[in-house]
């Protein structure tokens, strides 16, 4: 597949994102707040320091950006129209030597896998369809009202409980010799996003339930990592707790509640029917 401008049309330019770009930036997530709210996020946390590697990257037409993607750990392309995902895959090639997983909007998503996989390693896996799911009113299930924001002296309760999360969903574990990834579940907690059902077990207190509002922004709060103990699944905690997740998000301003969940997970997209979520679109993720 070439690179080639647009039929009648001058191809558009990409570069990094800079500090006056960022009320466009939020301006073209906007136009679908839940698709891209995990850019969006990103952008309004770091505005002012964006640059290419650890920030923002953009694809203009003129003056009109057209898309843009966060790159970082993770790379998130937005294009609510299509455009400019080409010239924005290319940048990443030529830019962006590594990072663990292309994710957002599967549209966006595909369109720039199609163009780096010509010249990167084969994925560990391609997660194509995973429906993307909102609420706007109170869940049609009770809350769990033992569901609360986790500790920072409960970081070694937590730490295994999402650690046997992501291993179930990924089949490998997070942990590494850098540390990031207890970094990010020590920086959930501190900052009053994660929750957690804590009861006893037979060897002392565990997590029974936890989740955390993992992204936030333009009214958006994204819900990710829903965990039950697998002694007590089958028992409505993980609905009930997801319920207390999603009062919480609301509670604390959030216009919109979502969360994204693999399409052969059909447990988990029946439970999510029950608190009342709704699919308004779908998300893909590359995990390299």
């Amino acid at each position: 597949m070439g690179w080639r401008p647009r039929a009648g049309g001058q191809e558009p330019s990409a570069r990094p994102l800079r500090t006056a770009d960022l009320e466009q930036a939020l301006a073209l997530c906007a136009v679908d707040p839940v698709a891209s709210v995990l850019a969006a996020v990103r952008l309004t946390d770091t505005a002012a320091r964006m640059q290419f590697g650890a920030g923002g990257w953009g694809v203009f037409e003129g003056r009109e950006m057209c898309a843009l993607a966060w790159v970082g750990a993770n790379v998130v392309p937005v294009s609510p129209t299509g455009r400019g995902l080409a010239a924005l895959a290319r940048s990443i090639a030529v830019h962006q030597r590594s990072f663990s997983s292309l994710v957002g909007d599967a549209p966006a998503v595909h369109t720039v896998w199609s163009h780096l996989a010509q010249a990167w390693p084969p994925p560990r896996q391609v997660r194509a369809d995973q429906p993307s799911l909102t609420l706007t009113t109170d869940p049609a299930v009770a809350g769990d009202d033992a569901v609360r924001p986790a500790l920072a002296a409960e970081l070694d309760l937590v730490l295994p409980a999402s650690v046997a999360m992501f291993t179930e969903e990924y089949g490998y574990s997070p942990l590494g010799s850098s540390g990031a990834y207890a970094a990010r579940v020590r920086q959930l907690i501190a900052g009053g996003r994660t929750f957690v059902r804590v009861g006893r077990g037979p060897d002392g207190p565990r997590v029974e339930f936890k989740a955390e509002i993992g992204a936030s922004a333009l009214g958006v709060a994204q819900i990710q990592g829903v965990w039950t103990h697998p002694d007590l699944r089958g028992r409505g905690i993980g609905a009930a707790g997801t319920a207390a997740v999603a009062r919480h998000a609301f509670a604390l301003g959030a216009r919109t509640v979502s969360l994204y969940v693999n399409d052969y997970n059909t447990g988990a997209r029946a439970m999510y029917r029950r608190v009342g979520f709704d699919q308004v679109g779908s998300y893909a993720t590359v995990v390299l």
